[in-house]
């Protein structure tokens, strides 16, 4: 992708609906939307296709990886920031900005941090999609596969898990020669679709130790003093 793509970036404070986009849905009510063109997998037992197979299969193989990346809500609203992840179970997004929001994965909880308004919200990565996308391997069994697109210049794949995150879904894209992950879709309870795209990446990357750690006696604290 091409930095220029995303020149247009505006610096502005993301609401919690838009960072939940990132893949905090937690479990609710939400219709799996049919993309035109895809091919459905009807039975929960269908075989795991094995385009989807081999996708998973890399991304799994990834252990760490850091880039930038760019968020599009649903009224087309956009900020973006760098991202850091590690297998298993941990990610951090830093947004820009003047909103100093930061997302963060410690591998068991997840942390939506607003440091201007001195708010923290945790909850289980157990019941995030996250939790797909951050674990050792890649799962795809037990019907989670909704959907398979391939095009000559992306495949797509839907995918749908009631334990973690209701029937809401999560829709990836990455690319059909290098299975490198370009961007996801998280569809809300609403049905209204937040984006987020990811570029600049670079693989097996060290991070300091206190990347992912989570302040949780802060956390205890902030909750405390807001009730």
């Amino acid at each position: 992708m091409k930095n220029s793509s995303f020149a247009t970036i505006s610096d502005f404070a993301p609401t919690r609906r838009q960072l939940l986009g990132l893949g905090l849905i937690l479990a609710g009510a939400a219709a799996i939307n049919v993309v035109p063109g895809v091919q459905l997998l009807a039975s929960a037992q269908a075989a795991v296709p094995p385009t989807a197979q081999k996708i998973a299969d890399h991304f799994s193989s990834v252990k760490s990886m850091a880039g930038e990346f760019v968020q599009f809500g649903p009224k087309g609203e956009q900020t973006g920031g760098k991202f850091f992840l590690e297998r298993p179970g941990k990610i951090r997004f830093n947004y820009d900005g003047t909103s100093n929001f930061r997302v963060i994965s410690d591998g068991k909880s997840v942390v939506i941090l607003n440091k201007r308004l001195k708010t923290s919200d945790l909850y289980p990565l157990s019941k995030t999609p996250l939790k797909l996308l951050l674990d050792n391997r890649i799962d795809l069994s037990g019907g989670r596969v909704k959907s398979v697109k391939e095009e000559n210049d992306v495949t797509t794949i839907q995918l749908a898990d009631k334990s973690v995150f209701g029937s809401s879904k999560i829709t990836m894209m990455f690319d059909p020669k290098t299975y490198e992950l370009r961007q996801w879709t998280i569809t809300d309870a609403q049905g209204k679709d937040t984006t987020v795209m990811i570029f600049n990446v670079r693989e097996g990357v060290s991070f300091a130790p206190d990347t992912f750690a989570i302040d949780y006696t802060a956390n205890r604290e902030l909750n405390t003093k807001s009730r």
